[in-house]
């Protein structure tokens, strides 16, 4: 009984932390998280060789205090063919959902459908937050000229509209979730420790100013039998929601053709938040950075 009550408050704690930075970027860490500065060209990645259509990602999520680390929710990346407004195009979509002591806490059932060109050019996001009976939707459309990326930011309830406003950026500038397949784009052969590629977020009203930090190749151990081969990235983030901007988070992403995520940690005022690839099929490609050791 006392473990229970222990880890009711911790997923209590926990979760006002979350709720409060909901629609900031700690959120872009947990789902799978996250874009290089090219001032001057059309944002378009090389992405569309890493995936094809009819892909389908499954992860767990953690929140880890002390020894405690009790399954916060899971989630689905997917991808698949689709129309926008008429003409071909990507559908890259979100979804999550808490589990465990969290879902009865604080339940939350969260969307995000990402719209891209054949060229792998972001057209639109819609993010739809559905969290205790609060329902939320943030819908994005981008736009691109003169060197320049724009995004009419449109955030409403079912009731009243919260924010109308255009963000523009000289940079590179995605969604929370958008931002997660361009770093699937990296050539990692033309990489070096130490490489940064900055980015914006647009998030709400704000536009968020984000790096990833690249580190060198780094084994993920999942137990004493399963391991993968990765590439490792820290992401600054700066914005309040975290309480340092340097090494906000960590992002492992298999080493293989896929690029795929397959581990994310994101640190978080109360603890932090762990991200775990559980599952997959439809990849373009073998999952060769999955290491299987037999039992002796």
């Amino acid at each position: 009984m006392k473990d229970n009550n222990r880890l009711r408050a911790v997923a209590q704690a926990a979760w006002a932390e979350w709720v409060a930075c909901v629609s900031k970027p700690a959120v872009l860490c947990l789902f799978l998280l996250f874009a290089l500065c090219m001032a001057g060209r059309s944002q378009t990645i090389p992405a569309a060789e890493r995936f094809s259509s009819g892909e389908e990602v499954h992860y767990e999520m953690y929140f880890k205090w002390g020894l405690l680390m009790p399954r916060a929710g899971q989630a689905t990346l997917s991808i698949h063919d689709t129309r926008y407004e008429g003409d071909p195009a990507y559908h890259y979509r979100l979804l999550f959902r808490t589990q465990g002591m969290f879902e009865k806490v604080f339940p939350m059932r969260d969307t995000i459908d990402c719209y891209f060109s054949p060229a792998m050019q972001l057209l639109r996001s819609e993010k739809r937050v559905d969290e205790n009976d609060y329902y939320l939707i943030d819908d994005l459309k981008f736009s691109y000229g003169n060197g320049k990326t724009s995004v009419r930011s449109h955030r409403y309830t079912p009731s009243r509209t919260k924010i109308d406003t255009v963000i523009v950026s000289e940079r590179y500038m995605f969604d929370m979730l958008g931002a997660t397949m361009y770093l699937r784009s990296l050539d990692w052969d033309k990489m070096k420790s130490g490489d940064e590629f900055p980015f914006h977020v647009a998030i709400g009203r704000d536009r968020v100013s984000v790096s990833f930090r690249y580190t060198g190749q780094a084994i993920v151990e999942r137990s004493e039998t399963l391991k993968y081969r990765t590439r490792h990235f820290f992401i600054d983030i700066y914005d309040e929601a975290f309480t340092q901007s340097k090494e906000a988070a960590e992002i492992w992403i298999g080493d293989d053709e896929n690029h795929i995520p397959i581990k994310i940690r994101a640190k978080l005022k109360i603890g932090a938040a762990e991200v775990y690839y559980k599952s997959s099929k439809g990849l373009r490609y073998p999952l060769t950075s999955r290491v299987v050791i037999p039992r002796r």
